[in-house]
C-alpha cells in the first residue's frame, strides 16, 4: 500500500506554500461620464445616454457547516468573518448559515439533497466514498482551475481522499488523529504511565476498574453508533494492518477474517468487564466526552477535534489531559495511526456566474495560513496547509498529539471513506448490539459480511 507519512506540528518548519491572493480586485472604472465640451453648436435639449452603473442584483447562497455545538463556537466565529469579508467583497452577495449535526448532514440531508440534485452552493464533505459518489453523480465542483487561479495548488498536505481521477473536489478545514485521552491524576492514583502496549491498557483498565473509575467514556448511543467504530476501527487495522481495511470494497478481505474477529471479541470482552462505560448506549456523543472531561472516566478514545472540548471552559480536567495513539497490539498495523485530512468544504457544480465569484472569493479568504494559525491556536486543530511553522500560543495537548502524530509509521483513513454508505451503517448496529451484548462476535461478522458482499456486487 502507500504510505502517507503526517509531519508532527511541531516539526513544520520550512514547508513552503504558494500564499493564495488573488489578484483580481473589485474594480469600478465607471468614467464614461459625457464628456463636457464648450461647442456652441450643441443642442440644451439634446440629453445622451445615462451612463450604466454596473449595480450587481441581491442574491442569497447557503453555507451548510457543522460547527453547531457550543464546543465549536470559535470555529463557528472565523467561519462568520470570512462570511462576512467575502460578502463585502462580492455585490449583491449574502450568505446564509446552515449550521446542521454533522451526523445528520452527512448521512441524511446531503445525501437526499445530492440524489435530488438540490445540495446547497457551499456544503460540509467527506472525502472518499462520499467525494466519489458525489462527483461521479455530477454534483461536485472541480477545483484545480480555481485553485491555480487562487495559489492554492500546492499549499494542502493532502488531497487524495478528496481527488479522483486527479481532479480535486473538496477542500479540507483541518487533520485529524484518533487516540486515547487520558486522566494524568488518574493514572498517577493507581501507578500507571502512557501504555505502550495493549496488554499494559488493559492492565490500566483492570486497576482503574478496581477504584472504582471509569477505565472509558463512551457515547455511542442512538445515532452516534460511528462513536464506537473509531476504536473499533483502529484495532482491527492495528491487528490487521492498513492493507485489510483496504480489502473489503475489492472482496479480498472479508469481516469474518481473524483480524476482524478478534476485534469483535476483544470490544465484547471489554463491555463483560467494564472496561467502557455500561452506559455507552445510553449516552451521545457529546454526553460521553463530557463525562471524560467532567473527571467521570479515566480515558476518551476520540479524534484531535475533541481538543478544544476536553480543555474548553466547562472541563475540570483541563490541565490533567495528556493524549497516546493506539499502543501496539501485535499486530501488522503496530505504529500506525487513524488520520489525515477528510473533511472540509465541497460546492455544488451548480453555479451561475455571481455564485462562482462567490465560490472563489469564500476558498480565497477562508484558506489562508492566518485561519490555519487561529484554528491551531484558537480551536486546537491540526492545519490542512503547509507553512504554519510558528506554534507559539497552542496548547500544550495539541503539541503533544503532533509528537504522537510525528512519531507514528505511518496514517490510514478511517474505513468508511472505503465503502459504501450502508456497510458504515451496518458496523454502527452491529457494534451498539456488542456493546448491549444483543449479539455475538460470530454473528455480527457474518452479518457485516452479507452487507459488504451485497454492497460489493452493485458495483
Amino acid at each position: 500500500m502507500r504510505k502517507l507519512f503526517i509531519m508532527a506540528l511541531i516539526t513544520m518548519m520550512g514547508l513552503t506554500v504558494v500564499a493564495g491572493c488573488s489578484g483580481s480586485g473589485n474594480k469600478d472604472n465607471n468614467t464614461n461620464k459625457p464628456s463636457e465640451t464648450s461647442s456652441a453648436t450643441a443642442k440644451p435639449e439634446e440629453k445622451k445616454d445615462e451612463p450604466k452603473v454596473d449595480k450587481a442584483d441581491p442574491f442569497t447562497m447557503t453555507i451548510r457547516h457543522i460547527h453547531i455545538r457550543e464546543t465549536a463556537k470559535d470555529s463557528l466565529k472565523l467561519l462568520e468573518e470570512v462570511v462576512e469579508k467575502t460578502e463585502g467583497e462580492v455585490p449583491g452577495l449574502k450568505f446564509t448559515l446552515d449550521g446542521v449535526e454533522d451526523t445528520v448532514n452527512r448521512d441524511v440531508k446531503l445525501k437526499a439533497e445530492m440524489s435530488s440534485g438540490t445540495q446547497p452552493p457551499i456544503f460540509n464533505l467527506f472525502g472518499g466514498a462520499d467525494t466519489q459518489n458525489y462527483s461521479a453523480a455530477g454534483r461536485l465542483l472541480p477545483l484545480n482551475d480555481i485553485m491555480a487561479e487562487l495559489g492554492l495548488s500546492d499549499s494542502f498536505f493532502d488531497l487524495r481522499e478528496f481527488t479522483v481521477d486527479g481532479e480535486v473536489y473538496g477542500l479540507p478545514e483541518t487533520g485529524y488523529i484518533e487516540g486515547f485521552f487520558y486522566n494524568k491524576k488518574m493514572f498517577e492514583e493507581v501507578g500507571a504511565g502512557i501504555p505502550a502496549t495493549w496488554d499494559e491498557l488493559m492492565a490500566t483498565m483492570e486497576k482503574l476498574q478496581a477504584k472504582g473509575i471509569t477505565p472509558l467514556a463512551m457515547g455511542a448511543g442512538g445515532g452516534d453508533g460511528w462513536v464506537a467504530n473509531m476504536l473499533v476501527n483502529n484495532m482491527f487495522v492495528a491487528l490487521g494492518g492498513p492493507e485489510l481495511q483496504e480489502g473489503f470494497a475489492k472482496g479480498e478481505t472479508k469481516w469474518t477474517d481473524p483480524a476482524v474477529m478478534k476485534t469483535f471479541e476483544i470490544i465484547a470482552d471489554m463491555v463483560k468487564k467494564k472496561y467502557i462505560d455500561p452506559n455507552v448506549l445510553g449516552l451521545g456523543f457529546a454526553e460521553g466526552q463530557a463525562k471524560f472531561y467532567t473527571g467521570n472516566a479515566a480515558m476518551l478514545f476520540d479524534g484531535s477535534w475533541a481538543v478544544s472540548a476536553v480543555i474548553g471552559e466547562t472541563s475540570t480536567v483541563k490541565d490533567d489531559v495528556g493524549f497516546f495513539r493506539f499502543p501496539d497490539i501485535g499486530g501488522k498495523g503496530d505504529g500506525y495511526i487513524n488520520g489525515g485530512w477528510s473533511n472540509g468544504y465541497g460546492f455544488s457544480k451548480d453555479l451561475n456566474d455571481n455564485e462562482l465569484k462567490a465560490v472563489k472569493g469564500f476558498i480565497k479568504n477562508f484558506y489562508t495560513l492566518e485561519n490555519q494559525k487561529r484554528t491551531l491556536v484558537e480551536n486546537n486543530k491540526i492545519p490542512s496547509m503547509k507553512g504554519v511553522d510558528n506554534v507559539e500560543g497552542a496548547s500544550e495537548l495539541i503539541k503533544s498529539i503532533g509528537e504522537q502524530q510525528g512519531s507514528a509509521k505511518g496514517a490510514y483513513p478511517a474505513f468508511d471513506a472505503l465503502v459504501k454508505q450502508e456497510v458504515k451503517v451496518q458496523l454502527e448496529s452491529v457494534v451498539q448490539e456488542l456493546l448491549g451484548g444483543q449479539v455475538s462476535p460470530e454473528d455480527g461478522a457474518k452479518r457485516m459480511q452479507e452487507v459488504q458482499d451485497a454492497a460489493n456486487a452493485q458495483g
